[in-house]
């Protein structure tokens, strides 16, 4: 039985301490993915508005990455504070080089509520200040895309 435990505690070690390949051109995280038939984020916006959600390939570029182990990111709008992108049952995550980058991400979105948990949790992971975190008082409405593939394009 100590030999299961010791065994179960080195790979957990060892899956917790992989390194995260760096966001270059090329590289993808998660399901392998092509920008082939991707769509720019005005599109996705637009799609949005008469449809309840949007399932194919969207392109766009990282405006922000949760500080703490790159758990989830922002592909930036036009206006507003970006689309919140999550990964598909959290099973990758992304490099803090990522910011800047141009990607295509290959998954779901859909327009939700995040609630002022939610809002206040991804604040402190985006290394936000205590004032600003304590200014979010409401649940907003925003898109969210739920990536089952992240593919580097510059």
């Amino acid at each position: 039985m100590k030999k299961i435990f010791v065994i179960a505690s080195l790979l957990v070690g060892f899956v917790c301490t992989a390194q995260i390949k760096p966001a270059a051109m090329g590289v993808t995280y998660g399901v392998k993915t092509t920008a082939k038939g991707a769509i720019e984020v005005p599109v996705l916006e637009e799609k949005l508005v008469t449809a309840a959600k949007f399932t194919g390939k969207v392109k766009g570029t990282i405006q922000e990455v949760c500080t703490t182990k790159g758990c989830w990111m922002k592909l930036a709008t036009t206006e507003g504070d970006g689309i919140m992108v999550r990964f598909k049952d959290y099973k990758f995550f992304m490099p803090l080089d990522i910011v800047g980058k141009e990607v295509v991400l290959d998954g779901v979105a859909k327009v939700t509520t995040t609630s002022v948990e939610d809002l206040k949790h991804y604040a402190e992971d985006g290394g936000k200040s205590k004032e600003e975190i304590e200014k979010i008082t409401e649940a907003k409405k925003e898109i969210e895309f739920i990536a089952k593939g992240v593919l580097v394009i510059k």
